[in-house]
């Protein structure tokens, strides 16, 4: 048996932002923390692939430079029951291919002193002693903590955890190059969000992403939604919206993956076990996932540096920092975006988003984490939109 002192289950974003952090602020604990990726990198990871602003002003805290193949976005176009919305800003998004993108992140964490062991899946999980024995397709490990990075259906979250809280969302998507559409969102540095399925009872939207596969074009096209879940609607879903990019084109190497969503119940660790990424819960609105992976990535690791050597290696103060920080509250607030969007009254609240450019500016600069928009209290928030407070972006 192989004893260390982390072992982080995953390496996409949420697990090497981990890694990372940890390398950062405890080099000797990062060497004695191994990261288990039950696939090699570069490895397929099916996502739309935004990276909004706060994720890329993460990365540079982790001092990750930006440098995978991507396509920058400085416009939406929004289409909600009853009327369109435009949205031009700089820089609202870059869209990666996950590949790459968790790969440069993993092999990072190696670079810095985390060992990165692939194709080792991990096979059993289990309370022993003051620890976790971690049994792999290649050998077993114990550890103090073990850190779940391991996507929506997280086996550190069945077995030490214990039952998820929030609902899991499920997203189909396909890739279809430019020159087979009819969209110009690519030339245009636009995505497209479409909620009008929203009036039929989707509990979610459709998308256009651009984006760049081996240096060609393309056109990402899917659709979000949370349960009730209609497989047979989402498919019908994706068609009318690939028919839209590209008259007549019918799904074809369609991918569907399950989201789990944070709600207010959720708990983000237990003794001897943290959960970060979607392993945690992720944005329940609009499906997000890679900001908040590195935001809890990065929590995660200030909690193990500073609670070496306290009886519950800093669990109870991982679970505060999330629940009671800035991660938690915007989650929250985005679980009550779910509720009235998607809601009953979801016309009256699209009226509302639609019909307020002021809205729209806050709203956007808040979800993207830009001038310190989603560090502000709803009230500063509410100030701004009836226009007692400026607006700074």
């Amino acid at each position: 048996m192989e004893r260390r002192d982390v072992v982080i289950v995953g390496s996409g974003p949420a697990g090497a932002a981990t890694a990372l952090r940890l390398a950062a602020r405890d080099p000797a604990l990062a060497a004695r923390t191994v990261m288990l990726e039950k696939a090699r990198h570069p490895r397929e990871k099916t996502c739309a692939g935004g990276v909004i602003p706060k994720a890329l002003r993460l990365l540079a805290e982790l001092d990750v430079a930006f440098g995978v193949p991507h396509a920058r976005v400085d416009g939406a176009a929004v289409a909600v029951p009853g009327r369109g919305v435009h949205v031009t800003a700089a820089d609202l998004c870059r869209v990666v291919r996950r590949a790459e993108f968790d790969a440069t992140l993993a092999w990072a964490a190696r670079d810095r002193g985390v060992e990165l062991r692939e194709e080792e899946h991990v096979t059993h999980l289990a309370r022993d002693g003051g620890g976790v024995r971690v049994e792999t397709s290649g050998r077993t490990y114990w550890a103090p903590l073990v850190v779940g990075a391991d996507g929506s259906g997280s086996a550190v979250r069945r077995t030490l955890v214990g039952p998820a809280s929030g609902p899991v969302a499920r997203a189909l998507m396909c890739d279809v190059p430019i020159r087979a559409t009819n969209w110009d969102g690519h030339a245009a540095r636009r995505y497209d969000f479409d909620f009008r399925p929203c009036s039929t009872g989707l509990r979610g939207y459709r998308w256009v992403f651009p984006c760049v596969i081996d240096g060609e074009p393309h056109a990402n096209v899917g659709v979000y939604a949370l349960p009730p879940i209609d497989g047979t609607r989402l498919r019908r879903e994706l068609d009318g919206m690939l028919g839209e990019v590209a008259a007549g084109a019918r799904t074809a190497g369609w991918k569907a993956f399950p989201i789990r969503t944070f709600d207010a119940g959720t708990v983000v660790a237990a003794p001897r076990a943290l959960l970060v990424g979607d392993a945690a819960g992720v944005d329940p609105l609009m499906g997000e996932g890679i900001s908040f992976a590195l935001e809890y990535g990065m929590l995660a690791a200030d909690a193990i540096v500073a609670g070496r050597g306290s009886e519950d290696l800093g669990c109870a103060a991982y679970a505060r920092a999330v629940t009671a920080g800035a991660l938690g509250r915007k989650l929250r607030r985005l679980a009550l975006g779910t509720r009235l969007f998607y809601g009953p009254r979801r016309r009256f609240w699209f009226r509302v988003a639609a019909a307020s450019r002021r809205a729209q500016t806050i709203g956007l600069a808040w979800y993207n984490g830009q001038g310190g928009w989603d560090q502000q209290s709803p009230l500063t928030a509410l100030a701004a939109l009836v226009g007692l407070r400026p607006l700074r972006l």
